[in-house]
C-alpha cells in the first residue's frame, strides 16, 4: 500500500511588512485580477473590445468588488443562513472566512447590468467580453484554497490522496486542484479558443455558465460537503443544487444565441468593427 501524501504546514500569511500581512489566498485573487487586466487590455489594443482602456479598468474594478461582496452575501445566505438569523453581525465577520462562487457570480452579473445601462451595450455583449477572463481568477482562487489546506475533498484511497492538517488522519481528494484544473485551466482554454473568432452574441456567456456549472457539479462528488449541511435532497450537495440550474441556463443560452444572434468577437459586433 502506497503511503498517503502528507500536506505540508504552510503559513497562510505569504509575507508581512510591519502591521500589514499579505495572505496567500488574497494574493491569488490579485494574480487572477492582474492576468484578467492584461488579457482585457490586449483585446482593447487589438481593436477587439467594445470598451476603452478606462472602461476596462472600471469594469474589472467594479466587477471584482461585485464578486467579493456577492461572494460574502452568497456564502452567508446559501450556506450559513441559520447562523445569520441568530447573529446578523456574522455577515461582517469576514476574518472568519466564507465566500461563495455562486453569490460572487450574482454580484458580478449585477455590476454588468449596471454597466450595460451606462454604456448602452447589451448585457450579453459585456458578458461575452468578461467570460474568458473569469476562469483565471477562479483557478487562482482554488490554488489559494489548496495552499490554505481548506475545502478539501472526501476521503479516498487513490495514490494521490492527501492528508490535510484539518481534515483528519485519512487521505482526501485534493478537490481544490481538480477545480483549479477544470474550472480554471480547462474552462479558460475553451473560452479563449472559442472567443478568438466572431461568434454569436451570448454564446461565450452560455459556454461559461454551462462549463462552470458542469465542472463544479462533477467535482462536488469528490469535495467534502459542508459539515452543517451535509448532502441534501437526492444525495446532492448545496454546490450541486446551485450549479445545476446554472449549467441548464448556460446550455439554453448557448443554443438560443447560436440560432438567433448576430456574430461578434469579445462583445464587439462585426458590423460595429467594419
Amino acid at each position: 500500500m502506497v503511503d498517503p501524501i502528507i500536506f505540508p504546514q504552510i503559513d497562510p500569511v505569504m509575507f508581512s511588512i510591519g502591521p500589514l500581512s499579505v495572505h496567500w489566498y488574497g494574493m491569488m485573487y490579485l494574480v487572477g485580477l492582474g492576468c484578467a487586466y492584461f488579457l482585457a487590455m490586449r483585446e482593447v489594443k487589438a481593436g477587439r473590445s467594445p470598451f476603452t482602456e478606462q472602461q476596462v479598468s472600471d469594469l474589472l474594478f467594479y466587477g471584482f468588488m461585485g464578486a467579493v461582496l456577492g461572494g460574502r452575501l452568497g456564502y452567508v445566505f446559501f450556506y450559513q443562513f441559520e447562523r445569520f438569523v441568530e447573529d446578523p453581525m456574522y455577515l461582517f465577520m469576514i476574518t472568519q472566512g466564507g465566500m461563495s462562487f455562486h453569490g460572487g457570480l450574482l454580484g458580478v452579473l449585477t455590476v454588468l447590468l449596471i454597466i450595460s445601462r451606462k454604456t448602452k451595450l447589451s448585457f450579453l455583449q459585456i458578458g461575452d467580453f468578461v467570460a474568458p477572463l473569469v476562469p483565471i481568477g477562479l483557478g487562482a482562487g482554488r490554488l489559494g484554497n489548496f495552499i490554505n489546506g481548506e475545502l478539501w475533498g472526501r476521503t479516498t484511497d487513490v495514490p494521490w490522496g492527501i492528508v490535510f492538517p484539518t481534515g483528519g488522519p485519512l487521505p482526501r481528494h485534493p478537490s481544490q486542484l481538480y477545480e483549479f484544473f477544470l474550472e480554471g485551466l480547462v474552462l479558460f482554454g475553451i473560452l479563449y479558443w472559442f472567443s478568438r473568432k466572431p461568434r454569436q452574441v451570448g454564446a461565450a456567456s452560455g459556454i461559461f455558465l454551462l462549463g462552470y456549472g458542469s465542472f463544479r457539479f462533477i467535482v462536488e462528488y469528490f469535495r467534502q460537503p459542508d459539515d452543517h449541511l451535509g448532502l441534501l435532497t437526492l444525495g446532492m450537495s448545496m454546490g450541486q443544487w446551485l450549479s445545476l440550474p446554472m449549467a441548464i441556463a448556460g446550455g439554453v443560452l448557448m443554443v438560443w444565441a447560436l440560432k438567433t444572434q448576430p456574430k461578434g468577437i469579445n462583445g464587439k459586433l462585426e458590423q460595429a468593427a467594419a
